[in-house]
């Protein structure tokens, strides 16, 4: 009796655990057949009429998933080697012990991957739980999109007639890592803040082949290159399908949000240095658009926002956006995401008002 109601309890965790994925894959579904059927649903005598709002949605919200997939496969793909190939122990051999001392290694370290704030959350996840300190992950995390050299290129070349805006951007971002890292350290110090997410049913035997492997290798042999490379495949594949559920929801708030703002509501308040720099992040969180383009599109507003604001935008998106948003509560717990939200939000607004006070 007792075994048969486990059972039903199991079946029925197991039918809940798939239904994001199921609603995921539907919603994906519908958009696409939406897109390449574009014809069918406007015109003068379409087969089934849709408002010209929700084929805005559909544009936005492909647009979004279609830019974010490389970089998210780039990021699960590197998550992977982490876990396969970085043990627990060359983690801690390389980090300072001191954790103030750690702050500015994990600054730097975001200069040389070029990873977006697509892909940054599968990569610092995957360190934190291989032993990476808590806050140096969020520097890590907070930094590296901002701070890798195809984002240094893209906003040079959007803003070369203002170099400016360039270096606030890098000095702003590094500082600012650091500063949120510190923050982020004194409230949770190095406590677990991270979700553990429920093993994958499909390479569920793959992965305790691994874990097999794994001990024996210790015993007898180490595992063959290509085994690796293998066990690689099954973690990053793992992650992608888990973590893209959460990007197509993120990527279709986001079509909503802008598609039924009003934008002309957020420019009209827009019109001093604060609330120019408030604006602008706004715009910045709901655009979600990926670090590597949005200084293009932070160019096209400069004749209307402050410098100041522009720098805002560039700096506060990478950081945090819609579509980040949802991934963070996905993968970390609620109080540390929403202290996470609020320390980067007044540290970038703080930070700007008092660069256009200073220096712009």
């Amino acid at each position: 009796m007792v075994q048969a109601w486990t059972g039903k309890q199991g079946k029925t965790g197991q039918s809940k655990a798939w239904l994001p994925d199921i609603l995921a894959l539907a919603l994906l579904g519908f958009f696409l057949l939406v897109f390449f059927n574009i014809d069918r649903f406007k015109g003068d005598d379409p087969l089934i009429a849709l408002p010209n709002a929700w084929l805005s949605v559909n544009t936005i919200f492909l647009s979004i998933v279609l830019e974010a997939i490389p970089f998210i496969l780039l990021g699960v793909f590197v998550s992977g080697l982490i876990q396969v190939y970085v043990s627990d122990e060359t983690i801690q051999r390389y980090l300072p012990q001191n954790a103030y001392a750690a702050l500015f290694p994990a600054a730097v370290l975001g200069t040389v991957f070029p990873i977006c704030e697509c892909a940054i959350i599968p990569v610092v996840r995957r360190l934190i739980l291989k032993g990476m300190p808590l806050h140096v992950g969020v520097v890590f995390l907070v930094g590296a999109p901002i701070l890798n050299p195809v984002v240094f290129a893209s906003t040079f070349f959007a803003f070369r007639t203002n170099l400016t805006v360039l270096y606030s951007r890098m000095i702003l971002a590094f500082v600012l890592a650091m500063l949120v890292g510190l923050i982020l350290y004194l409230l949770f110090k190095n406590s677990d803040q991270v979700k553990r997410q429920p093993a994958q049913p499909q390479h569920s035997s793959a992965k305790q082949s691994h874990h097999a492997g794994q001990e024996h290798g210790h015993h007898q042999h180490k595992e063959r290159p290509c085994t690796k490379l293998k066990h690689t495949l099954y973690h990053a594949a793992d992650e992608f399908f888990d973590m893209g559920k959460y990007l197509i929801a993120g990527a279709f708030v986001a079509g909503v949000v802008q598609t039924f703002l009003d934008r002309q509501l957020l420019l009209a308040i827009g019109s001093h240095e604060w609330s120019s720099t408030l604006v602008m992040m706004v715009f910045a969180y709901l655009l979600s658009l990926c670090s590597e383009a949005d200084a293009f599109v932070a160019a096209s507003f400069g004749s209307m926002f402050t410098t100041g604001s522009l720098v805002a935008f560039l700096v506060y998106g990478p950081m945090l956006d819609l579509k980040n948003t949802v991934m963070l509560f996905a993968y970390f717990k609620p109080k540390f995401a929403l202290a996470f939200i609020a320390t980067v939000t007044i540290a970038v607004f703080l930070a700007v008002m008092l660069l256009q006070l200073v220096i712009l």
